[in-house]
């Protein structure tokens, strides 16, 4: 069977809790097998040719599809529906059977159905199987053509091959696998394709692959693989995909190349540390179809590539790569297939061609930023016109944008940042209408701001900071409510007053408008931006109080208005922003006294300078003590007495009114969403959970995991009836708006599997007309680690505690998480309140890191931690130098991680009694580290049979990971590893424990 037919049949998507090791003995028959049995590789002893195939072949088929439709515990979209006898079962969904007479099943495709449940050995009585994905149980099968297990969750190592003869597609992509590539692979010589991409695999790449004769492709990228690329691979001819990107690699490329590897459509060496030059050669693999090198050492010239003309990806950014007469770049305009170009972050000076406009026709991408590319933009750059993304940010470009960026009506993203632009921005900007994200900030331009930016009803994000630009503010700038990352038009001459339209920007989280010359009010339509995290209006020539509609403000993070004209009385609802980490009033006309709770109380967080009529009434922030004055006061009642019926009766008045607008605008704002996620289901969540809701709503803003009734709703995609946990948000609590607005931010940008993302979210108004905003979650059966850990009912019950190797898993998934926020979110985010109770663990113990109410994103000049207050925690494992005021980073989640490992390992709190008189357990475990570390091992991590450690168990296993928590949890935060080094040594703890083979996961 062709690798791409055996692909089209692809996958059925088991869990793995159908591969969990606690069924080793069902599924290998007791035999013993050392791997765990997690692929198609693992031998099912049991199944015999003898007691496998009776004289009734067919009756044999039927009774070994349904023993698998009796293990299947979870068919939501019904596709077993059809297996029963009243059909013969080559009628049956999914199931191929062959010519032959009687009919014998030759294949099973049931790709994403959701099933679950448990694979039976018996179906190793399926002999004439040809492709069953997953086949994980059985490797007998002759005839087994195609693996493919990708974009799964499997773990441990790849079991070496048996009686895998006509095997010709192998793909484990996507899945959690970790130790080294078997050399044995090279013993099924049918092999056409193996994609082992995206795991943990480490080690060299074995140089045997190269001796399977028909290979033409091999993905190995983004694994930790190591050391130089066997010189044999070089040379494999039959090569057309070769992937080796993402990993640590070294070596130079052979200059031969493009001579050795004549077939090659795909070269993928990005993220390495391949140093030398690209070689000339390449020019000679007419094939090529994708040229990836970036990220690498490489340097020299880049080489002429325009005699391939079926290139279409050229990937050439963050190397050292020099450009002498941009003879490359002419060169290129031969690729008449050429679609995406990136040449960023190299040395590249001169200046681009205007050859450039001979590109392609069909031109997407032109990415040059960080280089030293001086002179004009080309002209003939507007001939590019399905041109999506330009980004020439980091050079040293000169002279005006040209007017005919106006016909790149296609483009997405336009970078021109930091470059030396000048003149006037064309107003021809508005032609795209497809635009998203523009960036023309640190230039010379001057003139005004063009009104057609306007009609750009796609962007999102607006930078226009650091020029010379004058006039006034569009009022069509401002009433672009498709805006909602930021909009930046500081440090320019801008004049005149903010516009009202200001309050259309309600999606918008960052407005800077800060050293510029606007004059007049802050429009109490402010108020209307209700996501806002920064707000940024300093050093201009604002005078009036600060509006009270401001108060709506719940999320804002950080407030600037320093250095203008304002005055009246520092509003008192700045005490209630629990959000706000940083105020600014200084060098104002600000009098009278200041609030003095909430951020008032924390001197670091607030500048008050500069204005010599405030005062306070209690010793606070250096400020003098407010005078009392009799008289005044006396004067002052007579003169409410007088007023206090005519205003009573305004303000009531007024009152009902404002109750009757703010109730409309509430009920037509009642869809909206910062994110605008699932909100058709709040009406069933609040009629189906309405008497439990109320009494999440009461205290206690912190989850509750509830077995409540099952949600029936399309927007929940769940037609099975399923359990949920509902996270319900007190808004009267402190932080509450915040933790909402960030665990929706976590649910936009991450996916991770072991990360606790919401289902979807809830924000409406219940029938009181209150307020209400809540996530829904998966439920996770397994509860919290905490639980595990700790709680006694569990204890001394076999398989209801966790072993040794269930935590190795469980600590190297929570750490896979924390590197994925830490290093491959922009901006980074830090969690701040790692603990074993905001680790779930579902169905098949998979960890899951939640609770994201205290996590903080690294935003530039946004976070800046100034007291403990800001970012929650718990007492153990907050980093020590938060108490010492240092920032928010990283490296305080490390510290928290190594507390947590520490936990795992002794069994025992940081805040337990043993850690009595300062001694922290850190220091604790580091006085008994190395010799002693046994005695304060948790006895409970053992099973009953294997209650004394092995001596190299412990040496390989046991002292590695105290000492790793050790390392993390150090004082001084430049001591502690990051959380990539971390996940690497926990991956090499990992393999080397399920190398002992003995012992269970």
């Amino acid at each position: 069977m062709p690798a791409g037919r055996g692909r089209r049949l692809a996958a059925l998507r088991l869990r793995r809790a159908a591969l969990a090791w606690e069924k080793r003995g069902e599924m290998s028959g007791g035999a013993g097998v050392s791997h765990p049995p997690l692929l198609i590789f693992l031998s099912c002893n049991t199944i015999t040719p003898s007691s496998a195939q009776p004289s009734n072949r067919s009756e044999t088929d039927l009774q070994a599809l349904l023993c698998f439709k009796q293990s299947i515990t979870n068919d939501p979209t019904g596709a077993l529906s059809s297996w029963n006898i009243s059909l013969h079962f080559c009628r049956w969904n999914g199931v191929t059977c062959g010519r032959t007479s009687p009919a014998h099943v030759v294949s099973i495709n049931l790709t994403s159905m959701k099933l679950s449940g448990v694979l039976p050995a018996c179906m190793g009585n399926l002999t004439s199987l040809q492709t069953l994905i997953p086949a994980s149980l059985f490797n007998g099968s002759s005839k087994l053509v195609t693996v493919d297990l990708q974009m799964n969750s499997f773990s441990g190592i790849i079991p070496p091959p048996h009686k895998m003869a006509t095997l010709r597609f192998l793909g484990l992509t996507g899945n959690l696998l970790s130790g080294r590539i078997p050399v044995s692979l090279a013993n099924i010589s049918s092999l056409s394709s193996i994609l082992l991409g995206q795991n943990n695999l480490s080690g060299p790449i074995p140089e045997s692959l190269s001796q399977i004769a028909n290979l033409n492709k091999l993905d190995l990228s983004g694994n930790r693989l190591s050391g130089f690329v066997p010189v044999t691979l070089y040379n494999k001819s039959s090569l057309e995909f070769f992937g080796i990107g993402n990993n640590s690699l070294i070596g130079k490329i052979p200059p031969d190349i493009g001579h050795t590897l004549p077939n090659l459509k795909s070269l993928v060496m990005s993220l390495n540390r391949f140093d030398g030059s690209i070689p000339t050669s390449l020019a000679n693999a007419s094939n090529l179809q994708m040229l990836d090198l970036s990220s690498n050492l490489l340097s020299g010239l880049v080489p002429a590539l325009g005699s391939l003309i079926n290139l279409n990806k050229l990937f050439l950014g963050n190397n050292r790569l020099e450009a002498e007469d941009w003879s490359f770049f002419t060169a290129l305009t031969n690729c008449t297939q050429l679609l995406q170009l990136s040449m960023e972050g190299n040395n590249l000076n001169g200046s681009l061609p205007k050859s450039v406009g001979n590109l392609s026709t069909n031109f997407e991408w032109f990415k040059f930023g960080g280089n030293q590319i001086s002179g004009r933009i080309p002209d003939e750059l507007g001939n590019l016109v399905n041109l999506t993304l330009l980004d020439i940010n980091s050079n040293m470009l000169s002279g005006e944008i040209p007017l005919t960026i106006g016909n790149l009506r296609k483009l997405f993203i336009l970078n021109l940042s930091m470059n030396k632009l000048s003149g006037q921005i064309p107003s021809t900007i508005g032609n795209l209408s497809q635009l998203g994200k523009l960036y023309l900030d640190n230039n010379n331009l001057s003139g005004k701001i063009p009104a057609r930016i306007g009609q750009c009803k796609m962007l999102n994000m607006l930078n226009l900071s650091v020029n010379s630009l004058d006039g006034s503010i569009p009022d069509e700038l401002v009433s672009m409510s498709s805006l909602s990352l930021g909009l930046d038009l500081s440090n320019n001459k801008l004049s005149g007053s903010i516009p009202q339209e200001v309050g259309t920007l309600s999606n918008l989280a960052l407005l800077n408008f800060s050293n510029n010359q606007l004059s007049g009010q802050i429009p109490s339509s402010l108020g209307q931006c209700v996501v806002l995290l920064s707000l940024n209006m300093e050093g201009n020539n604002l005078i009036g109080n600060i509006p009270p509609a401001l108060t709506s403000l719940h999320a804002i993070q950080r407030i600037d208005l320093s250095e203008n004209n304002l005055s009246s009385e520092v509003p008192v609802f700045f005490k209630n922003f629990i959000s706000l980490a940083h105020l600014n009033l200084s060098y104002n006309y600000f009098e009278g006294p200041i609030p003095i709770s909430g951020i008032f109380q924390r001197p670091n967080s607030v500048s008050l300078e500069g204005n010599k009529g405030l005062c306070a009434n209690i010793h606070i922030l250096n400020l003098p003590i407010c005078p009392s004055s009799p008289a005044k006061t006396k004067n002052n009642k007579r003169l409410l007495l007088k007023v206090i019926p005519s205003i009573t009766i305004a303000l009531f008045s007024a009152l009902c009114l404002i109750f009757a607008l703010v109730t409309l605008w509430k009920r037509r704002m009642i869809s909206f969403s910062w994110f605008n996620y699932g909100h058709r289901q709040c009406t069933d969540v609040l009629r189906q959970f309405s008497g439990m809701l109320n009494m999440l709503c009461s205290s206690n803003p912190k989850r509750r995991e509830v077995p409540t009734t099952p949600i029936n709703n399309e927007t929940l995609k769940k037609s099975d009836k399923s359990l949920v946990a509902i996270k319900v948000f007190n808004l009267n609590q402190p932080g509450a708006y915040e933790s909402y607005f960030i665990e929706c931010e976590v649910l936009r940008s991450t996916r991770h599997r072991n990360l606790m993302r919401p289902l979807t979210l809830c924000s409406t108004l219940d029938k009181e007309n209150h307020e209400f905003k809540a996530l829904i979650f998966k439920f996770m059966v397994n509860g919290s680690l905490e639980r595990w850990l700790y709680s006694e009912q569990h204890y001394g019950i076999k398989d209801r505690v966790l072993c040794l190797g269930q935590r190795i898993c469980i600590a190297t998934e929570v750490a896979s998480a924390l590197d994925y926020i830490h290093n491959h979110l922009t901006p980074p985010l830090v969690h701040c309140d790692v603990k074993p109770s905001n680790i779930l663990l579902d169905d098949d113990m998979t960890a899951r890191l939640g609770d994201f109410g205290s996590a903080k994103f690294l935003f530039p000049d946004l976070v800046s931690l100034e007291s403990l207050a800001d970012i929650g925690g718990t007492i153990g494992y907050i980093a020590p130098e938060y108490g010492m005021g240092c920032q928010i980073s990283t490296g305080g989640d490390v510290y928290s991680f190594g507390v947590l490992l520490l936990e795992m390992l002794t069994g025992k709190q940081p805040t337990d009694d043993t850690f009595a008189d300062g001694v922290s357990i850190h220091n604790f475990i580091d006085s008994m580290f190395p010799d002693r570390v046994a005695e304060i091992l948790d006895p409970y991590m053992m099973h009953e049979e294997h209650l004394v450690y092995p001596a190299e168990w412990f040496e390989a296993c046991i002292k590695p990971l105290v000492a790793l928590g050790l390392s993390c949890s150090m004082v001084s935060p430049k001591d502690r590893p990051g959380m990539q080094d971390v996940c690497a040594k926990l991956c090499a703890v990992k393999e080397t424990f399920l190398q002992f083979g003995d012992f269970s996961l």
